[in-house]
């Protein structure tokens, strides 16, 4: 998920909680997480040293089914965040996952966010395409949680205003060569520049006090 925080916006992401049968894992405050492998395996029941000297036989049905259920949750997690960051690669930062503790002692990722810089460029050319690049970000996951959703529609807002900006200056910059290239054309004109001779000349005449007689 893409949650925000000017000028920087972060994708956030929490899927449903999986069912519980027997004591909730205990959860664990949000922690950045970028070097964690995006797909964790249970290292549990099978080994005793991760359980504190345990065996499989120790976990009820009701646990290896909430384990499972985990270890989804946690592969699910941390694909939509990894989704996040390549599609927004040179603009997001790292993944920060929040965790929950399963029956077998593991930390699993049960929610994670991605920040993501939505500043305009230099021109609105650049920011365009920048929008446009933070849009395909919010939307990479096969499953845009509603704050992935609101980043993409501020996206969308971004590069429909940078498009004004961008018509508006081509615009002026039209105008400016079309006021040239008119009086380029004025000077080209036959006559005119006898006209404007004579005009010289009869403007002169009467500067000094001659009249042009038939």
């Amino acid at each position: 998920m893409i949650n925000s925080v000017a000028p920087l916006h972060a994708f956030a992401f929490s899927p449903p909680p999986p069912a519980r049968d027997a004591a909730p894992g205990r959860s664990v405050d949000g922690e950045n997480d970028s070097q964690v492998p995006a797909l964790r395996q249970s290292e549990t029941a099978a080994d005793p040293a991760a359980t504190g000297g345990g065996s499989e036989s120790e976990f009820s049905v009701a646990d290896l089914r909430q384990i499972a259920a985990l270890q989804a949750t946690d592969r699910q997690v941390r694909t939509h965040e990894l989704a996040h960051m390549a599609a927004g690669s040179g603009l997001t930062g790292g993944a920060s996952f929040t965790y929950q503790v399963g029956p077998d002692r593991q930390r699993y990722a049960v929610g994670g966010e991605v920040s993501i810089d939505i500043s305009p460029a230099d021109d609105p050319k650049a920011t365009i395409a920048k929008a446009l690049q933070i849009r395909a970000a919010a939307l990479a996951p096969a499953d845009p949680s509603p704050q992935d959703q609101k980043v993409a529609a501020l996206a969308a807002q971004m590069a429909s205003v940078a498009r004004l900006e961008l018509a508006t200056r081509e615009r002026a910059a039209s105008s400016a060569e079309g006021s040239a290239d008119s009086r380029q054309a004025i000077a080209r004109r036959p006559g005119v520049a006898a006209a404007a001779a004579y005009q010289s000349v009869a403007d002169g005449e009467r500067a000094t006090g001659f009249r042009a007689l038939a």
